[in-house]
């Protein structure tokens, strides 16, 4: 059971009987369960719960709530504490609530902000000035530094100090020159390990790993994910330290990033909201969109029917293994589609593999494609009304299919990245729909050649 469904009824009560207490009762618990808790309140008394706490153990709960949560309680919060809770979150977290707030109520907050903590609303504004998706907006601008000339001592000095204004875990200290060019890093535990009066020079690396300002965060991930890192320094052109991104973020990073990918192979453009609070209409336009695209693309589907009509009509019990036929195309194109996805996503294939993927895909379609085919084939003389003709030309279709299935699935979404498109797009029904005309294509092809006696034969009727 959750320990905001225990908690919530006490809380509340405290709230109307004795509301100062609230703060020992959430003492010794971790802010993540105290904003599961704020979760079950109202606005209002969340609001309230809030505004009782010192900002700085406000920040930590509320940077941890839904954006659509965090609106509704500024709604009910007086300006100069909403200020100075904001002023105490994290940067990077900080710029995420001014990033979704209406324009209005943002601009008031950040006016707010400006008189509360001038340097918090500098650090808003500098956030701000890079795209959502960047490392320069996924970064928090608060770090520990020192000179390179530093010894140990002064760098754990810099990190009690540190630890004195913010609660934020303090993975590096990072030696940078009063230009804020990084020079190098040490982590806490080398710094630890050793003696406060030796130099900072003699223990830190040089080469420090870091990203640019403008790279985008699924790229900043891979590289984290690449080296194994906790934390990774942001930077100009000019090697001049701009801030950190921590794993914390990155974790945010792959889910909501995952999350936007499985919604678009489902065709449904991704959702900015939780399922419950998403509109009934904002459901209808991102699923509707797409079901009206598939929809004109089954169009074709049905024109390729009707144009090869006379073959059909000369081929007895042909309809009866179209669906059959079809769908064996586009499930092996959905999943050629999304190991091709899911490899560009997490860095294993490159554009540059385009060839590779081709060959290996046609290979491994001709090899299902056999598969399936023999089993295509034997079904069919399983009944004694069936040529053994018609049996083989679903044999070869059923190859030609999951080729033309495997192929297909494999490069789109190579083709959309060349383009700037989110591979995703090329989505499970969107290639299925493609898949289904081609497959008619092939089956129509290869019955005109195999067996093309019984169709001049219909024909001549």
């Amino acid at each position: 059971m959750r320990l905001a469904t225990l908690l919530g009824p006490d809380v509340k009560e405290l709230l109307h009987d004795d509301p100062d207490q609230v703060r020992a009762l959430l003492e010794e618990i971790h802010a993540e369960d105290i904003a599961d808790l704020v979760s079950e309140l109202s606005s209002e008394d969340a609001s309230t719960l809030l505004s009782r706490l010192e900002p700085s153990e406000a920040a930590p709960i509320f940077e941890r709530l839904p954006m659509h949560e965090q609106q509704e309680i500024l709604a009910h919060m007086a300006p100069e504490v909403a200020a100075q809770i904001a002023g105490a979150m994290a940067s990077d977290d900080r710029a995420d609530l001014f990033q979704g707030l209406p324009e209005h109520v943002g601009d008031a907050l950040l006016s707010n902000l400006q008189r509360v903590d001038p340097e918090a609303a500098e650090e808003v504004r500098e956030i701000e000035k890079w795209p959502e998706t960047s490392a320069g907006h996924l970064m928090t601008t608060r770090y520990v530094s020192v000179l390179p000339t530093a010894t140990v001592g002064d760098a754990l000095a810099a990190v009690r100090s540190d630890a004195l204004v913010r609660d934020e875990p303090v993975y590096n200290v990072y030696a940078i020159e009063e230009d804020d060019r990084l020079i190098g890093v040490a982590s806490l535990r080398d710094l630890i390990l050793s003696e406060p009066s030796e130099s900072l020079a003699d223990i830190m690396r040089s080469h420090v790993i870091s990203v640019q300002a403008g790279m985008d965060q699924e790229e900043v991930a891979r590289w984290m994910a690449k080296y194994d890192l906790n934390v990774m320094p942001v930077v100009d052109d000019g090697n001049r330290v701009l801030g950190v991104i921590t794993i914390d973020d990155i974790v945010d990073v792959l889910t909501q990033e995952q999350t936007e990918d499985i919604q678009r192979i489902g065709g449904v453009e991704p959702l900015q909201e939780p399922y419950f609070q998403t509109s009934f209409f904002s459901f209808i336009r991102k699923r509707g969109v797409w079901l009206v695209v598939l929809f004109f693309e089954e169009f074709f589907t049905q024109t390729a029917l009707r144009h090869y009509d006379p073959v059909f009509e000369a081929i007895k019990g042909a309809t009866y293994y179209v669906p059959l036929l079809i769908s064996a195309g586009g499930n092996s194109g959905s999943q050629s589609s999304t190991l091709i996805i899911r490899g560009l996503a997490i860095g294993e294939i490159k554009m540059r593999d385009w060839l590779r993927i081709l060959a290996r895909e046609a290979s491994m379609g001709l090899v299902l494609g056999l598969m399936l085919g023999a089993i295509g084939f034997s079904r069919v003389l399983m009944y004694r009304d069936q040529h053994w003709q018609f049996a083989l030309t679903i044999g070869i279709t059923l190859v030609g299919i999951v080729m033309t299935g495997c192929t297909v699935g494999s490069m789109l979404p190579l083709i959309l990245r060349r383009l700037g498109i989110d591979p995703a797009t090329s989505s499970t029904p969107f290639i299925a729909s493609l898949v289904d005309v081609l497959g008619i294509i092939v089956f129509v092809q290869v019955a005109k050649i195999v067996m093309a006696d019984v169709i001049l034969a219909h024909a001549a009727h």
